[in-house]
């Protein structure tokens, strides 16, 4: 009798909750939200801050894929050990939760969940009523959740980071080349080695023979090496040169849009690929364990959604790319995905001296490795490299999450988006998976424009397009199809076999028996300048071991980049058409040439849509030459007007692209617009 209780005693320990066996956390502060008011049916908040600890087997399949996880050193145990800050807003019954743990990948070490989905006021320790908006997120149910997964996040109070360790080669410092290019506005006498204000890679030995420096006017233009007595490393101090291995100078100081570019010999990277490795391992954590010192008892979770914003979103591409969504126990992590203005980007989040934070623009951040190939999920071959992959090639079938990638017509121009569904001669569109929707917003950029729109570093007005309604009701849709609901709502975007998918030449260039699909405009430059993906070689250890060597990469032909049709007034035809793009008081595009003093004004400026009004009456229209009807030729008034704004939301809620919740702000929205282009301008 007792070998048979020792028996089921162990059959019952066994099919207890896991928890993860390398994640231990230690709570620093707790503190109720707002007082303890109650959200729905959710009830009460708390939020939670620590440090959470790791420790993975850098034996265990699923941390093959790490980049120089074996140069990482060791614990008594044979574990790599890291930590990460984290961050939590969760219900204080989680008998009252909805079982989702809604993640987002931090921006950059921020936290923009609120802002985005609840129209609050950005945080990074969101504490009063206007930080938490009109509640949305709390009122479902949703466990909030933030995991710091970036090393060299700005020194700013409330940026999130990761702590790991520094790969040797045997104890020995490893040294390899790094590449840092930048563009200034102003004449600056000296520049920091790191994208924007993130931290850098130093510089190990200033007199290197690699250590190059060369400038350029555009991107496909010709380098021209900088001699080496005219530049250095440190920064100007009173006419001074001081010390600094983070920073470069030049003799005259660097001139406003040229692109400097420094290759240089660094020391000690970091597992740049722990970051994601954080992430998996809290995530499982929480799904498959328990967590008593957060208030998280077993089963509280059963699914996870990530969700992540530009750098984000490309963060999630990659971390399926690389086959992060199993965790060291065969299981899978996120239920669901939704991968926001990515386009077809990846990015620097798993290799030998990456650079988290560089991205790709159309004049800025050149040549990392983000948009590279493969750009769809299903696997194609490309001819001019031979390489065959697809996004989930290293991902088992089992372990795939729903996928939302969600993006807006600027990630047309300048993130590649067009190659996540199109075929490599761009001559076709692609099958998307059955557990894959594709969104585009029509007539938008890359985040939406405050209203009253004004000129930033475009020469048009931004886009003010807010698509963030529509967000709202794809998170729903997304939690309830990974919760075994209904599936989420067809996809929209523009397709070749239906003309809605184009080349740039197609809306501007006029040729013999073509005339261009976008309306000439007085007072608009326009230009077929696109972002373009490149076919780009970092050397033969990159793929295979993530070590870069060749910097700059070689770099090939570029991919054929397409964009959305428009019809007559320059609006695009395809997509999820908001109420004020279906029922237009103005052309919204997701293109906007940079000012005069922002850029070189035949390039486009990064993220920036345009937001081009129509004239008032048909005489003002007329006296400028404007083709595109006038608001009176279009609308009867005000109360027509806001009728269509009405009727084109209600078919977006039927469609389920929009909460009927919404629509009263969306008609208020509708109605200040009129206002202040009809009745105001």
């Amino acid at each position: 009798m007792r070998k048979i209780a020792v028996f089921f005693l162990l059959l019952v320990l066994l099919a207890q909750p896991s928890i993860a066996r390398g994640v231990r956390i230690e709570v620093t502060s707790r503190e109720d939200v707002l007082d303890g008011r109650e959200f729905g049916l959710a009830g009460a908040y708390e939020k939670i801050a620590g440090i959470a600890y790791f420790a993975v087997d850098p034996d265990n399949a699923a941390n093959r894929i790490i980049a120089d996880i074996d140069n990482a050193p060791r614990n008594a145990a044979g574990e790599v050990e890291f930590s990460a800050e984290f961050f939590m807003i969760k219900p204080k019954d989680m008998g009252r939760a909805n079982g989702a743990v809604l993640f987002e990948v931090g921006n950059r070490g921020g936290k923009g969940l609120l802002s985005f989905f609840n129209f609050a006021r950005g945080s990074a320790d969101p504490t009063t009523e206007d930080h938490f908006g009109d509640g949305l997120l709390l009122r479902e149910g949703y466990t909030l959740l933030w995991v710091g997964w970036q090393f060299d996040t700005p020194e700013v109070e409330g940026r999130m980071r990761m702590y790991p360790p520094t790969a040797t080669d045997n104890g020995a410092p490893i040294r390899g080349l790094v590449r840092s290019d930048f563009v200034t506005r102003i004449v600056e006498t000296d520049h920091s080695l790191a994208d924007r204000n993130h931290i850098p890679y130093l510089v190990a030995n200033p007199d290197a023979a690699d250590n190059v420096m060369t400038v350029r006017d555009a991107v496909e233009s010709p380098r021209r090496a900088i001699p080496r007595a005219e530049w250095g490393f440190g920064r100007i101090e009173n006419g001074r040169i001081v010390e600094d291995a983070g920073r470069v100078w030049i003799e005259g100081g660097f001139e406003p849009h040229r692109i400097y570019e420094v290759v240089y010999v660094s020391e000690g990277p970091p597992l740049v690929g722990l970051g994601p490795t954080g992430i998996r391992d809290f995530i499982s954590d929480l799904k498959y364990g328990s967590a008593p010192e957060l208030g998280m008892p077993a089963g509280a979770i059963d699914r996870a959604i990530g969700f992540g914003i530009s750098q984000s979103g490309r963060f999630l591409r990659t971390f399926l790319y690389y086959g992060f969504n199993e965790d060291e126990a065969g299981r899978k992590v996120f239920d669901g995905v939704i991968s926001h203005v990515a386009g077809a980007g990846r990015g620097s989040f798993n290799h030998r001296f990456a650079q988290a934070s560089r991205d790709a623009h159309p004049f800025l951040n050149i040549f990392y490795p983000t948009d590279i190939f493969p750009f769809t999920d299903v696997e194609q071959t490309d001819p001019e490299t031979s390489l065959t992959e697809g996004l989930f090639s290293r991902q088992k079938a089992e372990h795939l999450p729903k996928v939302f990638y969600t993006n807006s017509s600027y990630e047309y121009w300048g993130r590649a988006a067009s190659l996540i569904h199109t075929s490599i001669d761009g001559k076709s569109d692609v099958t998307i998976p059955d557990n894959v929707r594709v969104y585009l917003f029509a007539g938008s950029q890359h985040g939406p424009s405050g209203f009253p729109p004004r000129r930033t570093s475009g020469q048009q007005l931004s886009n003010p397009t807010d698509f963030r309604y529509s967000m709202r009701a794809l998170l729903k849709a997304m939690n309830g199809w990974t919760s075994g609901g209904p599936e989420a709502p067809s996809s929209q975007y523009p397709r070749i076999d239906r003309g809605e998918l184009v080349s740039p030449e197609a809306l501007f260039v006029s040729h013999e028996g073509f005339t261009p699909m976008f309306p000439e405009l007085p007072g608009v430059g326009v230009s077929t300048a696109i972002h373009k993906a490149y076919r780009a070689d970092y050397g033969p250890k990159f793929r295979t071991e993530g070590i870069v060597t060749r910097e700059p990469p070689e770099i090939g032909s570029a991919f054929p980049m397409l964009v959305s049709a428009v019809n007559e007034d320059g609006n695009e035809v395809a997509g999820i058409r908001m109420p004020g793009v279906a029922v237009p008081l103005a052309t919204h595009t997701g293109w906007n040439l940079f000012a005069e003093g922002a850029g070189p004004t035949n390039e486009l400026s990064s993220m920036q849509g345009s937001f081009l009004p129509f004239a008032r009456t048909r005489s003002e229209r007329m006296a400028s030459g404007d083709p595109r009807p006038s608001i009176e030729e279009r609308y009867e008034g005000r109360e027509q007007y806001l009728g269509l704004i009405v009727t084109a939301a209600i078919e977006l809620v039927d469609a389920g692209y929009l909460l009927a919740e919404d629509v009263p702000a969306i008609v208020r929205q509708a109605g200040e617009r009129w206002e202040y282009l009809v009745e105001r301008r």
